[in-house]
């Protein structure tokens, strides 16, 4: 069956990620420049107007439906609308790798809000899906409004910003991390001082940092390793909690280079840099 819209579900990276403080409720204090890549998953919907409900074309292994962030998306969406609407099969290309800091389950669910609201013509607010998003997680709202952005709070109080368009190179250690397992330790810095918004627009990430990044080094020697690996060619971070980390270069056959000579056992892309979402974009061209 061809599918009614398919839609693509960009990467974001972190490109610094301060840790400021720690509420009552046990949640950190961020703040963070929010960039994302042209490149990432791809999500197809199909309209099932005899089968009401939501349901995925295949399952994602390692991960129940009830729990997939898309299937959530979609049935909060069904709750918010409250009418009769048809049901949909949602399919996903996965290029991005789970648990690599690049915000795929966010884009993910991001995605499926945005082209549900087209295919069912809800007409909803993109304030309205931001916050349908943000009950779904942190940084569901700045995939949900395309723009690059400094964020604060937990990361969904966003201001747009514009740091340069530039190329990377992301890899991804052979490894998983526990962001729960990161946020919870002892030796992690709590205390950077806070920046003004003025100096996140510019953009320059080489005076900035990943306050997990020292954290991650220690408990997964695979990070560590391509970290040293990859900061021979320039200034490299860990995005998130990780496990991915990037290095920005000024053009694709400049990244491709250095992509070419990784180490084994690590996986990755290159990709530019977009202040502007492709989802958005893609929804744009569609109206």
């Amino acid at each position: 069956m061809t599918p009614d819209l398919i839609l693509p579900s960009p990467a974001k990276l972190n490109l610094f990620l301060h840790i400021v403080g720690r509420r009552d409720d046990g949640y950190h204090e961020l703040q963070t420049l929010f960039q994302f890549l042209d490149y990432g998953d791809d999500l197809s919907f199909t309209l099932t107007p005899g089968e009401p409900g939501v349901r995925l074309a295949e399952p994602v292994p390692g991960v129940e439906d009830d729990d997939n962030l898309i299937v959530r998306a979609a049935r909060a969406l069904l709750e918010r609308a409250q009418g009769d609407l048809p049901g949909v099969t949602i399919g996903i290309t996965k290029r991005l790798p789970m648990g690599g800091g690049l915000g795929g389950g966010s884009s993910n669910a991001a995605t499926t809000l945005l082209g549900l609201n087209y295919l069912w013509q809800l007409e909803m607010s993109t304030d309205e899906l931001a916050e349908v998003g943000l009950s779904l997680g942190a940084d569901v709202p700045v995939f949900v409004r395309g723009r690059a952005a400094f964020g604060e709070g937990v990361g969904e109080t966003l201001t747009n910003a514009n740091p340069p368009e530039d190329w990377f190179l992301v890899l991804k250690p052979g490894c998983n991390i526990n962001t729960g397992k990161i946020f919870s330790e002892q030796g992690l810095t709590r205390n950077t001082p806070r920046i003004k918004i003025a100096p996140a627009f510019e953009g320059d990430a080489s005076r900035y940092r990943n306050d997990c990044e020292d954290v991650v080094r220690k408990l997964y020697p695979e990070v560590n390793q391509s970290l040293e690996w990859l900061s021979q060619f320039g200034p490299a971070r860990l995005t998130g909690t990780g496990a991915c980390i990037f290095g920005r270069f000024p053009t694709e056959s400049a990244a491709r280079i250095i992509w070419e000579s990784k180490p084994s056992g690590v996986t990755g892309f290159v990709a530019k840099g977009v202040n502007s979402s492709p989802l958005h974009k893609k929804l744009t061209e569609l109206k």
